[in-house]
């Protein structure tokens, strides 16, 4: 597969629609998914939904959507997704769990809308500080000795809040 680095805009008049179940799996898509992804609909269903994950999305994003789909809410917000062919393409995503007839969670359902370019190079930038810092973050971890870690654990515990919050604190300062 060649890569390529070239945008593909959503169209202003179209909705991206997928279901996965429980696991991120993915059992319907429409045709605009396909589309836009690069991919056949038999390539996407049964596939998990992050085979369109761009490398360049910090993962703080998905682990917030993970935690308030957890919640029972809906999240929403900006993705960079990647294409069959190394592209990419731009979406606000609204993502909600997925119910059957007698209330129970089944899955999750996510509504994906175009991006006007301006956002986009916004978010470009944003996304790029973040990852950044995500990977600061990680040598960080890497590198601290058992005792700091322990101190980093009680100060997370007294701040009620992750050590990774603590050092993205540290690192921003």
């Amino acid at each position: 597969m060649k890569t390529l680095c070239i945008e593909t805009e959503v169209p202003s008049d179209e909705l991206i629609v997928s279901h996965t179940n429980l696991y991120g799996i993915i059992t319907y898509a429409n045709e605009t998914f396909a589309d836009i992804s690069g991919y056949e609909m038999d390539e996407l269903i049964g596939q998990p939904h992050n085979i369109v994950r761009h490398p360049d999305m910090p993962s703080s994003l998905f682990a917030n959507l993970w935690e308030t789909l957890g919640e029972g809410k809906m999240w929403s917000g900006y993705v960079k997704n990647l294409r069959k062919d190394g592209g990419f393409y731009w979406v606000y995503a609204q993502v909600s769990g997925l119910l059957d007839k007698n209330g129970n969670l089944i899955g999750y359902k996510s509504l994906r809308a175009p991006v006007e370019s301006a956002k986009r190079h916004e978010l470009e930038a944003n996304y790029a500080r973040l990852k950044e810092m995500e990977e600061n973050v990680v040598k960080l971890s890497e590198w601290i000795d058992h005792e700091t870690f322990n101190q980093l654990e009680t100060l997370s515990n007294q701040k009620n809040c992750s050590i990774r919050e603590i050092l993205k604190e540290i690192i921003g300062q």
